[in-house]
């Protein structure tokens, strides 16, 4: 026979209630005592029955996260990190590609696609915050990236305009004089590349570089076919750009292929800058200078915000934002 709740209370020398406390991670519970109860669960081989501690609870235990593409290396890291990170609370993740549809976002906010979980993290792309206000109830909302929903869900972001801006001075401290920008998304209404546009336009303003639109790419995606056709485009310009901060990593390694078909050499002839540090740019060749977002921290920060409203601590109290920090991680492809 397994060890039960009254084992645990015995030897950590606490009532049941107080060892069902621990167990589901019950606020008011001291922490010494929290310890002791803990040691307890260790020594007794204690394993809580989730599905039954659940059903009492009247929650599932599963929390959905819904992202625009589960190919994305991105995503697929931080959907990586949330899923270690809700194992540690007893939580499985559902995992759901929205291809930045607004209608499968409105769904999956609205819980009508047929997911019961006890709270729902998504980044959208078609939603506008007005549609997120109108579509988010019942279960807790934390909403990844740019677009505040207005005080209707909790939200988790970097503070992209700096990022950008970092990321544009340092390409201007390197020489360049004609940095491009590859990644803008006028379609999209989560803002990301809005903020880091604006971003760029302050580092060229800082060093007094006038604006040149022919050097601000749109992309149909933010895929490396992407950052290669804007880079090829940019090269048979009138001007071709001396560096490019593009706003994801897969874009700036696509402009750093096209950049190596024309015989260009990277970062002698253009300096490039990437976003999101993902670990193909780690092991490029060279190695790609890019914002790193601190994803340990989304992914804490997120399930933290949810976990919070799961459990009614902050009933009432109105929606919080949560700027996670960045660095600019400087290699090979600026020099």
């Amino acid at each position: 026979m397994g060890a039960k709740l009254k084992d645990v209370a015995a030897l950590a020398g606490v009532s049941v209630r107080t060892v069902s406390n621990v167990v589901s991670n019950a606020p008011g519970v001291a922490a010494r005592t929290r310890e002791k109860v803990l040691a307890a669960i260790g020594e007794t081989g204690y394993r809580p029955n989730l599905a039954a501690r659940n059903l009492r609870q009247g929650r599932t235990g599963l929390i959905g996260l819904a992202i625009p593409e589960v190919g994305s290396p991105y995503f697929g890291e931080l959907a990586g990190l949330l899923i270690e990170a809700a194992q540690e609370r007893d939580w499985t993740v559902l995992i759901d590609q929205t291809a930045g549809q607004a209608e499968r976002e409105r769904r999956l906010l609205s819980g009508t696609d047929g997911h019961a979980v006890d709270g729902l993290i998504i980044s959208p792309w078609a939603l506008s915050p007005t549609d997120i206000g109108a579509c988010a109830h019942g279960a807790p909302v934390v909403v990844l990236g740019e677009i505040d929903p207005h005080g209707t869900a909790d939200h988790v972001a970097i503070d992209n305009v700096a990022a950008a801006r970092e990321a544009t001075a340092h390409l201007v401290a390197r020489g360049s004089r004609r940095p491009a920008a590859i990644g803008l998304q006028p379609d999209l209404r989560n803002r990301t590349a809005a903020l880091r546009l604006q971003g760029y336009h302050e580092a060229l303003d800082a060093a007094g570089i006038p604006h040149s639109p022919a050097h601000e790419v749109p992309v149909a995606s933010l895929h490396r076919e992407e950052g290669y056709r804007a880079m090829a485009a940019l090269l048979d310009g009138d001007a071709p750009p001396d560096a490019a901060f593009c706003f994801t990593d897969e874009l700036a390694l696509g402009a750093l292929r096209a950049a190596r078909t024309r015989g260009l050499r990277v970062p002698e002839d253009l300096l490039l800058v990437g976003f999101d540090d993902i670990e193909d740019g780690r092991y490029a060749t060279p190695r790609l200078t890019t914002v790193a977002p601190d994803k340990e921290r989304i992914a804490a920060g997120s399930l933290q915000l949810l976990a919070d409203r799961i459990y009614g601590r902050l009933d009432g109290l109105p929606s919080r934002q949560v700027v996670v920090p960045h660095r600019l991680a400087v290699r090979e492809s600026t020099g």
